[in-house]
């Protein structure tokens, strides 16, 4: 089959692949399985982690007229066995003769799929839409890459940067269009990170709720980190889904602890104090800051010392996005880091 139908195939294994759910310790991925005279016989996609792989559903779809067709992946066929077997052995014991993917698989545990099929006498061909099914899975693979979970600092403030008044009080610096909009973007993460402080003082639920108040079908982890101790009956204890303690005020050691526990995805919503543990460190990937049209002139500012005496040393960010959010300014911004600039393998900041 020619470069057009091999994209046309591709195309349909890309829509399929984004049915996947994210977050999710795996990538998205869809496959497409087509008969010698040009016959969709199989597809799949995957589901989550612990699920089969889309290979393998398409597979199972297409029972014995998988022998001599060409499936279509959208991610290099893994050769690793994990919570399921190697979907190069499934692609070699199904009989197909011919194995098109569009990216190369970027983890290093996964890779080498090519490699195998070839070795099997399976013909292979690579690079196939390359571009889009990188974008596709663009945050899973910064992950893999960064050996981390991804995270997204959120916080909300005054014009003069204040986010609580000189008495402590902060409900609420942003109006209600803004806070529903947070809790549509905590919805696309998998865990909701503050600290023992917030927990303590601000007694949040950290859950995620529908614009009528109701829980959300997705509910992330919720999670607190710090050496104090937690009130029994601290509302973060509450709700539907799960709470998790971390007893650290290590930024590092927590993301390590949440990526064990399949956590790729943070949205950190701490006080200053944590906000800059974690920008200090270098662990902070998006910033989603709530400008609210207030004034304080004093108060808590948004994000404790980083340690920067002069404006030269100005820890920069490059905007992506700035929208109007009720009477409230969102603005989305990445950091500027030597990493994502000299590391070919990163993609490109908006």
């Amino acid at each position: 089959m020619g470069d057009t139908s091999a994209s046309t195939w591709m195309r349909r294994a890309l829509q399929l692949a984004a049915s996947g759910p994210w977050p999710d310790p795996n990538p998205r991925v869809g496959c497409v399985v087509v008969a010698a005279d040009g016959t969709v016989v199989g597809e799949g996609f995957h589901h989550g982690a612990g699920t089969p792989h889309a290979e393998v559903e398409a597979l199972r779809a297409a029972g014995e007229a998988a022998r001599g067709a060409t499936a279509y992946v959208t991610l290099e066929p893994c050769s690793h066995s994990g919570r399921t077997g190697p979907c190069t052995e499934a692609l070699v014991a199904a009989g197909v003769a011919r194995v098109v993917f569009a990216q190369s698989d970027p983890n290093p545990d996964a890779a080498g799929g090519a490699e195998r099929l070839h070795a099997a006498g399976v013909q292979v061909t690579g690079g196939v839409l390359a571009d889009e099914a990188a974008h596709l899975n663009e945050r899973w693979g910064r992950t893999v890459l960064l050996g981390r979970p991804l995270v997204t600092w959120k916080l909300a403030t005054t014009l003069d940067g204040r986010s609580a008044a000189a008495d402590g009080t902060s409900r609420w610096v942003t109006g209600e269009e803004a806070r529903a909009d947070v809790h549509e973007l905590r919805a696309t993460r998998d865990a909701v990170l503050v600290g023992t402080g917030t927990a303590l003082v601000d007694d949040p639920r950290l859950t995620v709720r529908m614009p009528d108040g109701s829980p959300a079908p997705h509910q992330p982890l919720r999670v607190v980190m710090g050496l104090r101790e937690l009130p029994e009956g601290a509302r973060v204890h509450d709700g539907p889904g799960c709470a998790v303690r971390l007893s650290t005020r290590d930024p590092r050691e927590a993301l390590d602890a949440l990526w064990l526990r399949g956590v790729r995805d943070v949205w950190l919503e701490g006080g200053p104090t944590l906000a800059a543990a974690f920008v200090r460190g270098g662990l902070v990937d998006d910033v989603y800051a709530y400008v609210a049209p207030a004034l304080l002139g004093a108060g808590r500012a948004a994000v404790a010392d980083l340690g920067i005496g002069t404006i030269s040393d100005a820890r920069r960010l490059r905007l992506v996005d700035v929208a109007v959010v009720g009477q409230d300014v969102r603005i989305h911004a990445v950091p500027v880091r030597d990493d994502a600039t000299t590391d070919p393998r990163l993609p490109a900041q908006p």
